[in-house]
This record gives structure tokens, C-alpha cells and sequence, in this order.
């Protein structure tokens, strides 16, 4: 819910944990917030897959997958593949591998 904190753990070249963000935020405008770099040649609109991330774990506090991340191949039934500018944090944990 908007206004709940979480907690958020992203896996680059070291692990790096992130406390205390606004739920409904995405995992690209949280890592952005903390100097965290997530690569977005589209700028985080959502035509392009370079801020793909890998959900390792608290998935059920994302939102459902969008239409943006459907239209560019990643499969609704394979939810852990996210793209960071459509995926947000609705509350609770998570930790994400950033794919590039």
C-alpha cells in the first residue's frame, strides 16, 4: 500500500539493501533514489528490456506484471523476470538480481 515502507535488497556486483522506501514505487526509481545503477535506454518507460531484473525472492509483495513487460516477451507464467521500471513494491521484502 502507497505509504508503507519496505525493504528492498538488489544484487549487482554486491549486494546492496535498501530500507525504508515508499511502497508503490518501481525497483528502477528506488535504485535510482540510491545511486544504484540500473542501465534504461528508454529512459524507464517501458519499450526496451535493459532494466531487467530477477525477483530472488518476496515476489507476492510486487504488482502483477504488466502490459508494457507482456508486450516485450516476458511471460506473465515466468513472473521472477520483472523489467525494474514496470515492477513496484506494494509493501513487505524483496530482493532482485539486476539482470545486466
Amino acid at each position: 500500500m502507497i505509504g508503507e515502507t519496505q525493504s528492498l535488497k538488489i544484487y549487482s556486483r554486491e549486494k546492496i539493501k535498501i530500507e525504508n522506501q515508499e511502497a508503490g514505487k518501481t525497483l528502477l526509481q528506488i535504485a535510482n533514489e540510491n545511486d544504484v545503477q540500473i542501465d534504461q535506454a528508454c529512459g524507464g518507460n517501458g519499450v526496451c528490456t535493459t532494466c531487467m531484473v530477477k525477483v530472488k525472492s518476496g515476489m507476492e509483495n510486487l504488482n502483477e506484471m504488466t502490459e508494457k513487460e507482456e508486450m516485450m516477451g516476458l511471460d506473465p507464467e515466468n513472473p521472477e523476470v520483472r523489467l525494474g521500471c514496470q515492477c513496484s513494491i506494494n509493501g513487505g521484502e524483496c530482493d532482485v538480481e539486476i539482470a545486466f
